[in-house]
């Protein structure tokens, strides 16, 4: 007896039209319609609702025109009906379809338009299929078909259950029928001459389990307006915010603290790392998003040892599920609160001191001096696992990530020469991230009548550190390794990892100039943005998740800490091309695209399977914004200002610090022309 395997993938996202608004999201093909096969379908919290909607005018499919999105939560599908149209050359019927999302609901309008001087009668149906299949298993590009969907029709609505999750399919004037999970609407309409006919459906969905849900509270940004000479910083600006103000979410017991969700599809919760970058990227919009993001990762803050969730006291969380999240075929299987992150715990304390620096209420940043010290507490007694002075990870449990800094696949730390690195890991940018939390946090604790000198040495005898056992010499300029592996070995691949490095303090005046020109060199600056890995080692590929990709994000970080450290010029360099990219991907960056190089081809080529929207992509916007304008905050509730000359000429209303809003305008060779906060 033969026994045929069947290899099943990850789906591809790419070339999907995807709607949301956190937690529910809609992947449709071009036309809106979804065919049941990889991402597209209708999800809310973990679950694919519906995996099927298809459209049929008169027995056929609409032949597809164009789509248009909106803003995040709204598109618009055109299409003809030529077969109940006449037989001349211009369409005279025509087909709009206009679909919006909301948190726990799908409505669509479907608009019939005759332009014909007679009326046209048809049937419209529309067939609806569910599936319940759990989001990982859909990543998986597997089909849960053991789920149990119960539905029961009443009139024109359906009513669908399974498990922890119910829907509700109200399809308003329609003849419905339900035969084995398929739910099939049949309108019967006439269609005056000169005249439209609407008809209308949604569903509504609930989740007992949800551990989190979409937030209601409009966002503190939504009073910003950019002006540039580069229509393209603008363009990307504006489609940012609004795929941010989707990716808002509280968790269920605390619904007055938002964050935002690291992305979508597949990561619709609570993300320590990428939600901090994200609210730090946004900080210039003011702190209340920092803030509420903060309490919530506060909140969940270790207290006690467990091995299986990685948990230790004072340690800040990687992710929240309702349970345990097992990924098909990858031997991964992580907790509902898992803990699996290095450098998390860093950066939550480089975001409290980030947005106190911004203006934070002290009230505010008083409360969580605790948590502040508990986090420091870890960095020194939990983080540095064997004594050496630096921060690592390794997996104990054999079913966790194997890697637990931002580049979390299993081959992302590898030496030059393709081979994988053995752990425990000390990454070189988590080093970074620990000085500058160290450092900051001396500053919260001394303002607040507290001591922050041990800190300071700690920080200082951290630096020293760094400096003897991080850096490689090599022909084109030494540069800091990206890790150390288990026997301390400097492991020697280029990467984008350095980037992060600057800004922190834990480089000197040498070590920045070499790791900025490294930046920008042809190695690891592709022309769409910085790669990942250069393009010499072993292990270099374009499409490669963590090998050779661009990440939006990883190329901001980068961007930020040149500007920061007065490198304008390779901030300018990397920041245009982001700004190629973002016209490529109709300025919804993705989460990664390919690192080919920009001589090499005209348009950055998608990573098939990115996220998009993602949190930190988006919010990476407002990171070279701010950049651009060199806007820092100052101790007296004011900014400085340096410009970027090359950035283009930038006019920035409804900025904010200390609850204030404020303007900003500098012309094109970097000189301030407004200041409307420094008017006041």
């Amino acid at each position: 007896m033969t026994t045929t395997m069947t290899t099943t993938f990850q789906p591809l996202l790419h070339d999907s039209v995807v709607l949301l608004s956190a937690p529910s999201q809609a992947w449709s093909n071009t036309d809106g319609d979804m065919y049941g096969y990889g991402i597209q379908g209708f999800y809310h919290s973990e679950s694919r609702v519906l995996s099927e909607i298809a459209l049929l005018v008169d027995g056929k499919r609409p032949e597809h025109l164009s789509n248009a999105l909106v803003d995040a939560t709204t598109a618009t599908f055109v299409s003809l009906a030529r077969n109940v149209d006449d037989h001349t050359a211009d369409p005279r019927v025509r087909i709009n379809r206009t679909r919006r999302i909301a948190d726990g609901s799908l409505a669509e309008e479907i608009a019939l338009v005759n332009a014909l001087a007679t009326r046209v009668s048809t049937e419209v149906s529309l067939r609806l299929r569910s599936d319940f299949t759990g989001i990982q298993t859909v990543k998986s590009g597997r089909i849960d078909l053991a789920t149990a969907v119960h539905a029961s029709v009443r009139g024109d609505s359906v009513r669908l259950e399974a498990g922890s999750v119910t829907a509700t399919i109200l399809l308003k004037g329609a003849d419905v029928t339900v035969d084995d999970g398929e739910v099939t609407a049949t309108w019967t309409v006439t269609i005056p001459a000169g005249s439209t006919v609407s008809l209308k459906w949604r569903i509504d969905a609930s989740d007992s389990s949800a551990v989190v849900h979409g937030a209601k509270e409009a966002s503190e940004w939504s009073d910003l307006r950019v002006r540039t000479d580069d229509s393209r910083l603008a363009a990307w600006v504006g489609a940012a915010l609004k795929d941010l103000d989707a990716l808002r979410m509280v968790t269920r017991d605390q619904p007055e603290e938002v964050f935002l969700a690291a992305g979508a599809p597949w990561f619709f919760t609570l993300f320590g790392r990428d939600s901090i970058w994200a609210a730090r990227f946004l900080l210039p919009l003011g702190t209340t998003l920092a803030a509420s993001t903060l309490r919530t990762l506060a909140a969940r803050q270790g207290t006690r040892e467990v091995a299986e969730t990685a948990e230790q006291p004072g340690k800040i969380m990687h992710e929240l599920r309702p349970g345990v999240l097992t990924i098909p075929g990858e031997n991964v299987s992580l907790p509902p609160l898992y803990y699996g992150t290095v450098d998390a715990t860093a950066l939550w304390i480089n975001l409290l001191h980030d947005a106190w620096k911004w203006g934070m209420p002290e009230v505010e940043v008083e409360a969580l001096l605790p948590n502040l010290e508990a986090a420091l507490a870890w960095m020194r007694d939990y983080g540095d696992s064997d004594g050496d002075g630096f921060l690592e990870y390794v997996d104990a449990t054999g079913h966790g990530l194997a890697n637990q800094g931002w580049k979390d696949s299993g081959d992302s730390i590898q030496w030059r020469d393709g081979s994988l690195a053995d752990g425990p890991i000390a990454l070189c940018e988590v080093q970074g991230y620990a000085y500058e939390a160290a450092v900051g946090a001396a500053d919260i604790l001394e303002h607040f009548g507290r001591s922050g000198e041990v800190w300071r040495t700690w920080a200082a005898s951290l630096k020293q550190r760094f400096a003897q056992s991080f850096w490689i010499d090599a022909p084109g300029g030494a540069y800091p390794a990206v890790a150390l592996d288990v026997n301390k070995k400097r492991v020697d691949t280029v990467t984008s990892n350095i980037g992060h490095l600057l800004g922190t303090g834990i480089l000197d005046e040498a070590g920045t100039r070499l790791v900025a020109a490294r930046l920008v060199s042809s190695e690891l600056n592709s022309g769409y943005g910085l790669r990942t890995m250069s393009e010499d080692s072993a292990g270099f590929w374009p499409l490669s998740y963590h090998g050779g990709s661009v990440w939006t994000h990883d190329t901001a970080i980068a961007i930020s800490g040149l500007g920061r450290a007065g490198f304008g010029a390779e901030a300018v360099s990397l920041i245009d091309g982001l700004l190629n990219a973002a016209v490529s991907f109709d300025y919804r960056m993705p989460e990664l695209h390919s690192g080919d190089a920009a001589s090499d081809i005209s348009a950055p080529v998608p990573y098939p399977a990115a996220c998009h929207p993602q949190a930190w992509s988006a919010a990476a916007a407002i990171a070279v914004l701010s950049t651009s304008l060199g806007i820092r905050p100052e101790d007296n509730g004011t900014v400085s200002l340096t410009p970027l000359a090359g950035a283009g000429a930038i006019d920035a209303d409804g900025l904010r610090i200390a609850g204030r809003s404020f303007g900003v305008s500098a012309d094109a060779d970097g000189q301030v022309t407004r200041n409307t906060l420094g008017d006041a």
